[in-house]
């Protein structure tokens, strides 16, 4: 049974108990509507039509983003989170073809499928379930949530998966991951990711699920090496599982081909590191000891949201910030997830193969989910005196509930480590958007441009301003060691004032100080509250000349904190006409909207930002009335001239819409054809398959654990 059929089994099934009465009947959470509502079709590789020029750098590659796309999509009366669902990858591959005169030609075929996690595949098996197996991020969250309401969703969720591992059971929850989070490529393998569990390989360019993947290797591959079993993500005890939880965000060192990667759990020491060599085709540069496994960093005192990190060629940051993600926090009277404003950021910085020497570096309250890059400043004798970051810094951790339509609870007032703050709010990356402002657009694929109206260009935002920023950051950690005992930051400031989240850089200036920082960031006006409702939509595609910006920063150093070197808002950057603006700005066209967008260089350019941005585009003028997307809504993917952050020069209509989603990639042809062989790929045949047959007392036996799980819900 193909993935579209096993949609319709489980809309089905779900139908048949929403006619029984058992659905609720409730508003549709936000993140469940629009276009951040899932979809219900999974295709296999399908031709596309296009319009301008396919650039020759994406024949033979695929892109590919990753997001949580629950199977059902009618239990309105369940929590909702923008970080639940059940991942699924959307890919457009360009396939090399011959044209009728035996001509080269590129054909971009889409395709999108759900990665079949244990969680997806029990969920199919198990058609008497009105909820999901996990509990729904915006329950566990949510401050209101009793500790009775928690205990019990977080035991039904274990109830079901002790029940999975019963005789008769078609999937046993091995791994409690929806691999919902971002998608990437190491040693022959491409990976989906996501903080709750391991990462789970796939394929290119079909995008069929492999298996998990132990650090060793995945599931489903063909060659099994004799140390397999020893050496790889997790551990023995009680809580040993936890240690296979991986970052969604590992870092490829494109010179060495290591992958570097942390392991964020409940227990203590609560961080543990890995560093995985590449054995496929290992570098002639990586002359480093082969592997680092479970590693545990000193010096984290409790459990954390850890997103991501930073790594440079000879160092890595970990980020122990004060935001807290620790069930213990409820027997101490307070929510799961707490962010304290009076506690410090504190970054842990140590030399990449050495956790133990970790030395930590205190600052003023943040929250940080991404980090764009890091990289080394060497003095005169070619040392290492300062490891340097680029990261997307927030001053409230509101993200986390607004994204499941919650209202933050209210914090202590800031307090700087450095400046006293002042309490005007500037724009925020995740405002409501203001569909009615105009638009001002340059590009012969896309509507004629109007002319930015003079009223829109506000006011500079306040560099001082501290309330629910998201602005691309600076710091740098002097390592000399007449600083040892300070562990002074000698430099820390935001580039710019204008929101700016999901940032990336060329992948060959990685690790290295890359000039340009590509991310997303929206156009409104309207400053961040705290009203219910508010969906993050991406309008404007962004590059920043970092290097340009630090160096202004450097020659007149703005307030430590809270200073910021260009202050000018959105608006006013797009009515520059500077051809050397260190701020460029794509804005969309009027009601269409962005996702995260990945640079792919142009073949022989000569300068770092010869390429393109690739994006996928949604116009919600195909939304209905209701705010529901009509049934044959379509989604395009963008190919946008990254040099002049105007032009679009191909635009490739999609078979069906891809909903909001969260992180992409690109694959080189290289890499899809580098892959490593697999023996077997996972299949929902098993789960939806006929049942097999049983003795009388197995009958019974059955009967009541589907009784159980009906009454679980």
């Amino acid at each position: 049974m193909g993935q579209q059929e096993t949609i319709e089994f489980a809309r089905s099934a779900y139908q048949s108990r929403s006619k029984n009465g058992t659905a609720q009947s409730k508003i549709m959470p936000i993140y469940l509507d629009g276009n951040f509502a899932p979809i219900q079709q999974t295709l296999p590789l399908t031709p596309c039509s296009h319009v301008g020029i396919i650039p020759d750098e994406l024949a033979g590659g695929q892109y590919v983003r990753n997001g949580g796309n629950p199977v059902t999509n009618e239990d309105l009366g369940r929590d909702a989170h923008w970080f639940d669902g059940d991942g699924m990858l959307c890919g457009v591959s360009f396939k090399r073809v011959k044209d009728s005169q035996g001509n080269n030609k590129i054909l971009p075929e889409f395709v999108n499928q759900y990665i079949l996690t244990d969680l997806y595949l029990s969920s199919l098996s198990l058609p008497s379930l009105r909820r999901p197996i996990a509990p729904s991020i915006a329950t566990l969250v949510n401050p209101l949530s009793s500790l009775i309401t928690i205990i019990c969703v977080v035991l039904r969720t274990v109830f079901l998966v002790a029940l999975s591992f019963l005789a008769g059971s078609k999937q046993a929850i091995k791994k409690i991951s929806v691999a919902n989070t971002s998608v990437y490529y190491h040693d022959g393998r491409a990976l989906a990711g996501c903080e709750s569990g391991p990462p789970m390989r796939v394929t290119l360019p079909g995008l069929e699920t492999v298996g998990w993947y132990d650090g060793r290797k995945a599931d489903g591959e063909t060659h099994e090496p004799e140390d397999a079993k020893t050496d790889v993500f997790g551990g023995d005890g009680l809580v040993g599982f936890m240690k296979e939880w991986t970052t969604a965000h590992p870092k490829i060192d494109q010179g060495t081909g290591e992958m570097i990667l942390f392991h964020s759990t409940f227990a203590p020491p609560y961080v543990h590191y890995s560093i995985i060599p590449a054995s496929k085709t290992p570098s002639l540069k990586s002359t480093l000891p082969c592997r680092l496994l479970n590693a545990p960093l000193p010096g984290v005192k409790s459990a954390k949201m850890m997103h991501d990190f930073g790594v440079s060629p000879t160092h890595t940051i970990i980020m122990d910030l004060p935001l807290s993600l620790d069930p213990l926090n409820l027997a101490k009277g307070k929510p799961v997830v707490e962010y304290n404003t009076n506690k410090p950021s504190r970054f842990g910085i140590f030399p990449r193969r050495n956790p133990s020497a970790v030395r930590w570096f205190e600052t003023s309250a943040c929250c940080i989910f991404h980090t764009a890059n890091t990289w080394d400043s060497l003095n005169s004798t070619g040392q290492v005196s300062n490891v340097n970051l680029l990261s997307c810094r927030l001053t409230s951790a509101s993200l986390v509930f607004s994204a499941g339509n919650l209202e933050q609870p209210e914090i202590p007032q800031l307090k700087s480590l450095e400046e006293p703050i002042r309490s005007e709010k500037p724009i925020s990356f995740f405002d409501s958007y203001d569909s009615d402002s105009e638009i001002d657009e340059e590009s012969s694929l896309l509507p004629p441009p109007k002319q930015l109206p003079r009223h829109s260009l506000a006011p500079y935002c306040d560099p001082t301003d501290e309330i629910d920023q998201c602005r691309l950051y600076y710091h740098s950690f002097c390592l000399s060691s007449s600083a040892a005992s300070a562990n002074t930051i000698t430099h820390q400031f935001a580039l710019a004032g204008l929101p700016f989240e999901f940032p990336s850089v060329r992948r060959s200036r990685e690790m290295s100080a890359a000039r340009y920082i590509y991310g997303c960031s929206t156009t409104t006006s309207t400053s961040f509250g705290t009203a219910l409702g508010r969906a993050i939509k991406i309008d404007a595609l962004v590059k920043i000349d970092a290097l340009t910006l630090i160096a202004r920063g450097k020659a007149s150093p703005p307030r430590s904190v809270t200073g910021c070197v260009d202050t000018r808002t959105i608006h006013q950057i797009m009515a520059s006409q500077d051809p050397d603006d260190p701020i460029k700005v794509f804005r969309m066209p009027k009601g269409w909207y962005a996702q995260e967008p990945r640079f792919v260089a142009r073949n022989w350019g000569e300068r770092e930002d010869d390429g393109f941005l690739l994006t996928y585009a949604f116009d919600e003028g195909q939304l209905l009335p209701s705010g529901e997307c009509r049934s044959n809504a379509q989604s395009e993917l963008w190919v946008v001239d990254a040099r002049d952050m105007t032009t679009v020069v191909c635009r490739v209509r999609l078979p069906q819409r891809v909903p909001y989603g969260l992180h992409g990639n690109w694959f080189s042809e290289k890499e899809v054809l580098g892959q490593r062989e697999v023996m077997r790929v996972r299949s929902t045949e098993q789960v939806l398959g006929k049942e097999e047959n049983r003795s009388a007392l197995g009958r019974v036996a059955m009967g009541l654990r589907r009784c159980v799980e009906t009454w679980l819900g």
